[in-house]
């Protein structure tokens, strides 16, 4: 009996296949709940929102707070029915520190640290805002973070190289134009670390205009700075969208659509 439950809420947690409408039911609520999180989160820092409906805020928040830490006791007693975990504390620990594990209990513990921690008002605001942790927690219920998360591990060595590329040329600019503008600007570019922030500006092609070259050399180097980071931050782009068309592929091969229902063909024939 006790086998047997643990198998049930597992599947049901996990969304399986073998969980049935209980587990689309128990992905749908959650996911919606994530949302509505935060949404909260973002409409209790407009002030007449926070002042007028603080009470109902403090109700969503307990209510939220008492499926999100069900949620983790449960995903803590399930894990061992995972293939890569088993019973022993050291693994639970293990599957503790995993990162959707850690999403999990970030999402809770913003709610019980006050309550044993004495801690100032700053803190608790501060706290309050991690809130916002429980997005990621989405990617254990949204196909579409499944998919990015898929993406992010097969073009992980292509992400790592191009984002190294930018740091290259974010190190080089900056140095370089601090050279270039330090005798003319010495309050805005006082140090190459300081000129970083018009390097981030320039590459991204963003152009705050708070900070920028004055000198001739100055412009000139900008414009080649400006022009080159339009290639550079397009890379991480390109390997995305590549990757998302790689999945997409993947997934229309593994489940097959007919064309005039819309339901997968596997399962028709099974």
């Amino acid at each position: 009996m006790y086998k047997e439950t643990q198998k049930i809420i597992f599947e049901i947690l996990e969304g399986t296949e073998a969980s049935g409408p209980n587990g689309r039911a128990v992905t749908f609520f959650m996911t919606v709940l994530i949302f509505l999180n935060i949404i909260a989160v973002a409409l209790e820092t407009v002030e007449p929102f926070h002042f007028q409906y603080a009470e109902l805020f403090n109700i969503f928040e307990i209510f939220s707070i008492i499926i999100f830490t069900l949620e983790y006791v449960l995903r803590l007693w399930t894990c061992d029915l995972r293939a890569d975990f088993n019973e022993h504390v050291k693994n639970r620990l293990r599957y503790a520190m995993t990162p959707m594990a850690v999403a999990d209990l970030l999402s809770v513990l913003p709610f019980y640290l006050p309550i044993f921690l004495t801690l100032d008002l700053r803190t608790i605001k501060v706290l309050r805002l991690l809130r916002l942790f429980r997005i990621a927690k989405l990617g254990r219920y949204s196909a579409v973070f499944k998919m990015f998360k898929e993406i992010i591990r097969e073009k992980k060595e292509e992400l790592f190289l191009s984002a190294f590329l930018i740091f290259i040329a974010l190190v080089i600019s900056s140095s370089l134009m601090y050279f270039i503008e330090h005798e003319a600007q010495p309050e805005k570019f006082s140090s190459i670390p300081a000129a970083m922030w018009w390097g981030i500006v320039t590459l991204a092609t963003i152009g705050y205009g708070d900070v920028y070259p004055i000198t001739p050399l100055g412009k000139f180097f900008g414009a080649i700075v400006a022009l080159f980071g339009i290639g550079m931050f397009a890379l991480p782009a390109g390997i995305f969208a590549s990757g998302f068309i790689e999945q997409v592929q993947k997934n229309s091969e593994t489940h097959k659509i007919c064309p005039h229902c819309g339901k997968d063909i596997d399962e028709k024939l099974r």
